[in-house]
């Protein structure tokens, strides 16, 4: 099998919003659902070493099946909201959807599963239809055992084991009516043996543990308690000696051929202050001959904390043995959580979709936290390059503007890329962004206001340490001494305040056992704490302390921000409008140095979507809802004054090539040509055919299509064209569609456009490389070679970023050289 055209360099995205999205293999990999797709991530390399594309919905619940004799797990169960449930099989190094279960009514919310045999599965999923499905799947098929109706309750969690001493499965619920519910299989169907009662809430999490033969289940639930019961097999031979001075549990006693079970309530836990969503038990390890478990319990809430439970060796008490998380912040608290297989690794995921590591330190016994992924909880709308292709800027309709960067450990050749900065927090979905300089970026989201950032100066100084660039070269661009250093947001605002270094020195503690003198005095504005970084920040951090100020406010247009462009020189940003009349299309041009508006530009008559300025800096294309496009000329660009843009060519309603909106535009690097791709699945290149010179340069001659007609096969919701020519001199082109994949093309001028042989199709993206929704933008990384990497033989190489509606934001390695 020939070697892929694009190898997928990163990955970045986070866990759903949902309680039991995130799975711990024996293998070391951490599975979790990130939109529609079930991510596998390495947290030794932090990296997505594989993504799962099957689900048409949002995935809900992901649960690896464990081994009885705790080999390596090579199953993996998903549900999500298209209502099925699919087995994964590791077949040939890569896992694959061997069965898919459908019959639920309903998003599907918990799944658990167990191995029958070596071939078939036992699998359990709770559904918001009420339900509790069993299924039992071999290889390629799957058949729907049993349904259990709860009517108008709902099952949040279902968990498997075996009972003590046999191969009978028993499975355990637990919903919204506060109610434990067992269930066993006796011949072929699973029958309700006892109900536990005792929470006063929701329960949100139940989970099985095996010790010295004996099972032990953990119940959480929004009464912020967790209860642990025990479930054993009683003897005939128990002495019935009651004297006053032993105070027995309760046992609910239970009799399954032949053979008696009692179950008591062993303990309950309170130590959370807040609903607890999720209750995990340590995996047990193999010593010798012998399976054994730890009986350690990992808790996780809404409180903002995990909390590792455990019996004292003396006197059995159940204790707290640690407590990581986070305290304040404005964050919601964690969802569920995770224990690695050694033990040494508890992992929890937030509200917020990220997720949180803490590794215990084997020399001292303490807990750190540790560097993760992470990634949008929203579809991301636009993406940017730095001038200098060391970073990318993200923006997503989940309110947030992303930094990220490669980061190389010491002692370890690979390169990670990690988010190290949140410039923007914001309280309305981010729409678009451009980079104006190599530090400063103009954002738009659902508002009429345009703003701009500027780096801070503890970003710069944390970005050279992570980056090993040096400082002083990266300040050559920026005035040292006038950058603040940070930002905060005040409570209730949306704009990012600056914070200067005589800021911080104020709100030292002088006066810590003084009185507050004011009501100001207990609320400061200014959280941001200077971090000096030689690694990639926590996701605290992110939140708090590496905002950018904003700098800039600017007002013009009358509807919700839609797209931004500056040109090379990064004197000039142009800015577009959500639009249903032609009074409201109009483009806005403004000075990046007095940032006043310059220009407005009326041509269209609906929402330009997206704007490209020439590589020589003389042209503005635009793209439109309304199937034309616009080119804009700009006077005389080499005068002093700021040049104003008069239109040079145009499409009407009668000469349109397109027959839907026009999605996206780019430019080739000679500014000889540009591109169109359309919803009518059409990718069209323009220029003066005749000349052959650089757009706008030929008086007298029409821009014209350059190229056939490259259908697509689907929606082309974005293209960018490679800035650097194939080895036989032709342009590389992706093309992004809305079916999620990406498809490179490669397109020479020729005489003849009859033929269609100028295009030629040279890769795409695979299941596992594709995103699952709409791409929504495809940026060329503005120099050859791969980020954070150097040497040679890197000119072979380019960079492909990729944003999608489907949360992911997606780097791929192209070797260009070999195309």
């Amino acid at each position: 099998m020939a070697a892929p055209v694009m190898d997928t360099c990163h990955v970045f995205c986070c866990a759903n919003r949902t309680p039991n999205v995130v799975s711990w293999g024996r293998g070391g990999l951490i599975a979790f659902g990130t939109c529609n797709s079930v991510a596998l991530y390495n947290p030794q390399e932090i990296r997505i070493v594989e993504v799962l594309n099957k689900h048409t919905g949002r995935v809900n619940a992901v649960q690896w099946v464990h081994k009885q004799d705790c080999g390596l797990e090579t199953q993996l169960v998903s549900g999500g909201s298209d209502n099925h449930v699919i087995v994964w099989e590791k077949q040939d190094g890569k896992f694959t959807a061997c069965a898919v279960c459908s019959g639920h009514s309903g998003p599907v919310c918990a799944v658990d599963a167990m191995s029958l045999s070596s071939s078939q599965l036992l699998v359990a999923s709770a559904s918001s239809d009420s339900t509790v499905k069993l299924w039992t799947c071999s290889s390629d098929t799957a058949e729907c055992l049993q349904t259990i109706s709860f009517g108008s309750g709902f099952m949040m969690d279902v968990s498997f084991a075996l009972l003590p001493g046999s191969r009978v499965p028993v499975l355990a619920c637990g919903g919204d009516d506060s109610r434990v519910h067992l269930y066993v299989q006796l011949n072929g169907q699973f029958q309700r043996l006892l109900t536990l009662t005792g929470h006063e809430d929701w329960i949100r999490c139940v989970e099985w543990a095996t010790k010295d033969g004996e099972l032990w289940l953990a119940s959480c639930s929004q009464d912020c308690l967790i209860r642990v019961w025990r479930l054993f097999a009683k003897t005939a031979t128990e002495p019935d000696q009651q004297t006053d001075a032993v105070i027995k549990m309760k046992e609910d006693v239970f009799q399954v051929s032949g053979d008696e079970f009692a179950v008591t309530l062993e303990t309950v836990l309170a130590g959370h202050e807040n609903w607890v969503y999720g209750v995990h038990w340590q995996p047990p390890c193999v010593k010798g001959d012998l399976v054994e478990q730890p009986l350690k319990l990992l808790s996780a809430s809404m409180d903002k904390t995990m909390i590792l439970w455990g019996p004292e060796e003396d006197s059995g008490m159940w204790v707290e043995l640690v407590r990581v998380g986070e305290v304040g912040g404005n964050t919601l608290g964690f969802y569920g959580c995770q224990m690695s297989p050694d033990g040494f690794m508890i992992l929890a995921h937030a509200f917020h979709g990220a997720l949180h590591l803490w590794h215990c330190d084997s020399n001292q016994g303490e807990w750190r936290p540790s560097v993760v992924i992470s990634g949008h909880f929203g579809a991301v709308q636009d993406l940017s390059w730095d001038p200098e292709g060391e970073f990318i800027i993200t923006v997503g309709s989940d309110q947030t503007t992303r930094l990220f960067t490669p980061w190389t450990r010491k002692g370890c050749s690979e390169i990670t890329w990690h988010e190290i900065s949140r410039p923007q927090i914001h309280g309305y979905d981010m729409q678009c962004l451009t980079m104006v300089g190599r530090f400063q970026f103009v954002s738009g989201a659902d508002e009429k206001v345009l703003r701009v950032f500027k780096a801070p100066r503890n970003f710069v100084e944390n970005f050279a340490n992570i980056s090993c660039t040096s400082l002083e070269k990266l300040l050559g661009c920026n005035e040292i001494a006038d950058l603040p250093e940070g930002a905060s947001t005040p409570a209730l605002g949306l704009s990012n305040k600056a914070v200067f270094q005589g800021d911080l020195a104020s709100q030292s503690p002088q006066q810590d056992s003084e009185d507050f003198n004011s009501l100001s005095d207990q609320y400061k504005e200014s959280y941001f704490q200077s971090l000096k970084l030689t690694e990639p920040p926590k996701e605290d951090d992110l939140l708090q302390n590496t905002l950018w100020p904003e700098v800039q406010k600017l007002y013009g247009h009358g509807f919700e921000m839609f797209s931004l462009a500056s040109d090379s020189a990064r004197t000039v940003v142009a800015s577009a409008c959500k639009a249903s009349k032609p009074e409201h299309a109009a483009i806005l041009l403004w000075s990046t140095t007095s940032w006043k508006q310059l220009q407005s530009l009326p041509c269209h008559s609906l929402t330009v979507t997206q704007m490209a300025f020439s590589p020589n800096g003389h042209l503005l294309l635009a793209v439109s809802r309304d199937r034309t496009w616009s080119l804009w000329r700009q006077g005389n660009p080499d005068s002093d004054t700021e040049a104003s843009f008069s239109l040079y060519a145009n499409t009407s309603k009668d000469t349109a090539v397109h027959t839907r909106i026009i999605w996206s535009c780019d430019w080739s690097s000679d500014s000889k040509y540009f591109v169109t791709s359309s919803r009518d699945k059409k990718v069209i290149i323009w220029g003066h055919r005749v000349s052959g010179v650089s757009v706008g340069e030929c008086e007298g001659e029409s821009v014209t299509p350059c190229s056939s007609v490259l259908d697509v096969g689907d929606s082309a919701t974005a293209v960018s064209i490679c800035p650097y020519l194939c080895s036989d001199q032709s342009f590389l082109l992706a093309v992004g569609l809305e079916n999620g994949k990406i498809a490179l093309y490669k397109w020479r001028p020729l005489e003849d456009l009859s033929s269609g042989s100028d295009w030629s199709k040279c890769g795409e993206t695979d299941a596992c490389q594709s995103h699952t929704l709409t791409v929504k933008r495809l940026r060329w990384r503005p120099r050859p070679g791969r980020a954070g990497h150097g040497g040679n033989e890197e000119r072979a190489w380019v960079q492909l970023a990729s944003a999608g509606a489907d949360h992911v934001v997606k780097i791929f390695n192209i070797k260009i050289s070999a195309l």
